[in-house]
């Protein structure tokens, strides 16, 4: 009778032990099937920044507004129809960030690095763009990004990426 005790305690440790298994197996699969953006420098290894997708004007009047915290390859792509001019401020952004702004051909045209928390003077890089990407302040300079850099999508459900996503 003590012998079909214990078989049960030690078969329901067995799922739990196989299901952690499992899913650190999986865990960089599923990392993968995040939205991202993939830059890759004229020198060095391709980036991915795992993503926010902002392609409303909800979800772009708000970006990174009042977050206190940025992982290191974390970020929020910005997604607009047609390509022009961006203008953005950092009303209400406690953090630095570095703005990449993205041609629709999937070029990096322009960097601004370490925007000024709170500050309310519009940045802009005097270049069209498609989408621009917020990253932590240094995270462009950490990696050697450069104008001329190419950027391309995964994982990003947006009609305005269609004909850019591999």
């Amino acid at each position: 009778m003590t012998g079909c005790l214990a078989r049960p305690r030690r078969h329901a440790l067995q799922p739990t032990v196989g299901a952690l298994l499992l899913a650190l197996a999986l865990a960089p699969a599923c990392s993968d099937r995040n939205p991202a953006v993939v830059i890759a420098p004229k020198t060095g290894a391709p980036v991915r920044v795992v993503v926010e997708v902002a392609d409303t004007p909800d979800t772009q009047t708000r970006g990174l507004m009042y977050r206190t915290h940025l992982d290191a390859n974390q970020g929020m792509i910005f997604l607009f129809d047609g390509e022009t001019d961006r203008t953005f401020w950092m009303k209400n952004t406690p953090l630095p960030l570095d703005m990449i702004f993205i041609s629709k051909d999937g070029r990096v045209v322009g960097i601004h690095a370490n925007a000024e928390p709170f500050a309310l003077k519009t940045i802009s890089v005097g270049a069209p763009s498609h989408a621009v990407l917020e990253v932590v302040g240094g995270f462009a300079a950490a990696h050697g990004l450069a104008v001329g850099d190419r950027v391309t999508y995964r994982n990003i459900p947006s009609p305005k990426l269609a004909a850019s996503q591999p």
